[in-house]
């Protein structure tokens, strides 16, 4: 099996972010090849003539050609329109009628030969039967106001039925396989197979953002949930698979079954990156699932769902589908779940706001809700730079005594209440808002095509002008949110380290140089990302920039802080903490091992 991939932008991004706060304390089956009797397969005598015309032999054993084309058959709803070819019984065609890409086409999540669908059967003397060769007898009916087509077709002295009900108002489509009477042609001990493929196509600006949420999701063993992952091609094995997702970032195609499939074998291809000059597909997906016979018969109920990505959607079906659009694991996607989404449904639906504005908002609570959180971790900052003529002074006395002076200087910062570490933990609690909302941008389908400022797509780059050659990494087009996203982190930055960066230490990063160098990676990686969230870090930035000044000038008082520390100086010291205690124990030992090693010398 090959193995998992994941998306190096992906990483570089959440570490990029990681990198930048904790920077600021403490200073991301085959089909078988056809042989030349492959085209022939199985059929027997039926009451029927197929709707082709093509009539079928009436002999039980006779072998009959069955490349004739079929009929196509048309049915919708106000949602989605179908076309099904009696060849097969397979959709030819899903469009999606309320949607169109980023160039004003026709959203199809399935057209022609780039999407395919096969049964295979093994005969008792050892032949195969597949379902794509064989001419179904199409019947429609209606069941209430839903509509519905069975297809037919003839295996042996028995049947096989696709039927395929459509309700008014869904993206659900129900569907059934069944079979009657098969089991005197079949093989009952050799499991039929079930091959689902698609090519998925490219409907963003950004082919290379949208591929990076293309991939199959798949639940299994009744709820556990996985993926295939972002390589050229990634492959994954399960057994008791319960639903399979080709989702291809904004749309999806599911496959459901309430009788599990025995086993699976899912696989996607890169075609992308494999072929860099074709523009059409992202990636392609072909499922090889195994079904089981009941009693010598197939009976697999099914449920397929053409439509979008969108969380509120998916939710409605109780099917764990929700699990398709990748919220984040564990805290992060319960902080989607629970507060990012429900809000930003708020002041989207039920206010009606803007979404461009309701991402300011947005932004803006954010912040106010952390600002106890960063203020504690500035009033940390701002200890530290009032400790540090006497931190130099103790530098400069145990110069030549490098664990004295650690030493020292932990006593000093700890009797101030200025230890790095109570700056670091209110950074670290920061992390998972971070990582959910860097989440929950690039996969909110209700930014698809909302436009806002320059911007005409905050699900995609907010172009401004576009070069005449690609620069590698960042591409053949300049966006704006990203530059000033860019430019604040680098004020950011400078306010918050750049009275720490005249002297580094020994062993120390120039941090000077990842001052000036982490807007750039931020400015190269944004460039091809949802433009929602670079406005969404722009404006939190300037935000975390105004609180910080009005922390500076209005809140902190540097007597007061300074006669703070003197107070805490004068009071007899507490006992310390087992921690403390153990970590001043193991530093004691090591000084006195070090002082004894000088004296051997």
């Amino acid at each position: 099996m090959e193995e998992k991939k994941t998306d190096w932008r992906t990483i570089l991004g959440m570490t990029l972010i990681f990198g930048l706060l904790m920077f600021t304390f403490v200073y991301n089956q085959d089909e078988p090849v056809a042989d030349e009797t492959a085209a022939q397969e199985l059929v027997i005598e039926d009451e029927t003539t197929p709707v082709s015309g093509t009539a079928q032999p009436a002999d039980s054993t006779a072998i009959a050609d069955q490349a004739a084309s079929g009929e196509m058959l048309d049915f919708e709803n106000n949602l989605v329109a179908f076309k099904v070819n009696s060849k097969g019984a397979v959709i030819e065609e899903a469009l999606l009628k309320n949607f169109k890409t980023y160039d004003s086409l026709p959203v199809y999540l399935a057209r022609g030969d780039d999407h395919y669908f096969n049964l295979q059967l093994t005969t008792q003397d050892g032949r195969k039967i597949n379902t794509k060769d064989l001419i179904f007898t199409p019947r429609q009916s209606r069941n209430g106001e839903n509509e519905v087509i069975s297809f037919t077709a003839p295996v042996g002295s028995g049947s096989i039925e696709y039927r395929y009900e459509m309700k008014p108002n869904d993206y659900m489509l129900d569907f059934n396989i069944r079979s009657n009477g098969i089991s005197s042609v079949v093989n009952t001990s050799e499991d039929p197979q079930l091959n689902w493929g698609m090519k998925a196509y490219r409907r963003s600006k950004s082919m290379s953002n949208e591929n990076r949420y293309t991939e199959i999701k798949f639940e299994y063993d009744g709820g556990s949930d996985d993926y295939t992952g972002q390589g050229d091609t990634a492959d994954e094995e399960e057994e008791n698979i319960s639903y399979i997702a080709y989702k291809q970032h904004f749309f999806s195609s599911i496959l459901l079954t309430d009788t599990p499939f025995k086993y699976g074998v899912l696989e996607s291809t890169n075609i992308e990156s494999i072929n860099e000059e074709q523009d059409t597909y992202t990636k392609e997906f072909d499922s090889q699932l195994t079904l089981e016979y009941s009693g010598g018969e197939l009976a697999y109920n099914m449920d397929w769902y053409f439509g979008p990505t969108d969380y509120d959607i998916l939710t409605t079906y109780d099917r764990n589908l929700d699990e398709v659009v990748d919220l984040g694991w564990g805290i992060f996607g319960w902080i989607n779940e629970f507060a990012i989404r429900p809000y930003f449904t708020f002041l989207t639906v039920n206010l009606g706001i803007a979404f461009g504005i309701a991402i300011i908002l947005l932004t803006i609570t954010v912040r106010l809700v952390l600002s106890p959180v960063l203020y504690k971790s500035y009033l940390t900052q701002a200890k530290m730079k009032i400790l540090r003529p006497e931190l130099n002074k103790i530098a400069e006395k145990y110069k030549d005594n490098a664990m004295k002076k650690q030493q020292e200087t932990m006593r000093v910062q700890s009797e101030a209440g200025a230890s790095p570490l109570s700056g670091c933990l209110p950074a670290l609690m920061q992390m998972p808002v971070f990582f959910a909302l860097f989440k929950f941008f690039p996969t909110a389908f209700d930014l698809r095509q909302k436009s806002f400022l320059w911007a005409d797509d905050l699900s995609s780059y907010d172009e401004i002008f576009s070069l005449p050659f690609e620069i590698p990494f960042y591409g053949d087009h300049v966006s704006l949110f990203p530059i000033l996203a860019s430019i604040s982190i680098f004020f950011y930055m400078q306010m918050t380290t750049g009275q720490s960066m005249q002297s580094p230490q020994p062993g120390m990063p120039n941090m000077k140089f990842i001052m000036y160098l982490s807007p750039l990676f931020m400015l190269v990686f944004f460039n091809n990302y949802a433009s929602g969230l670079s406005l969404y870090y722009f404006v939190s930035n300037l935000i975390t920039i105004g609180i910080m000044l009005v922390i500076k000038n209005f809140i902190i008082d540097k007597d007061r802080v300074l006669a703070k520390i003197e107070k805490a100086k004068a009071k007899p010291k507490k006992k310390k903490g087992r921690f403390a205690a153990k970590m001043s124990e193991i530093m004691e030992q090591a000084q006195a091992q070090q002082e004894a090693q000088k004296k051997k010398k």
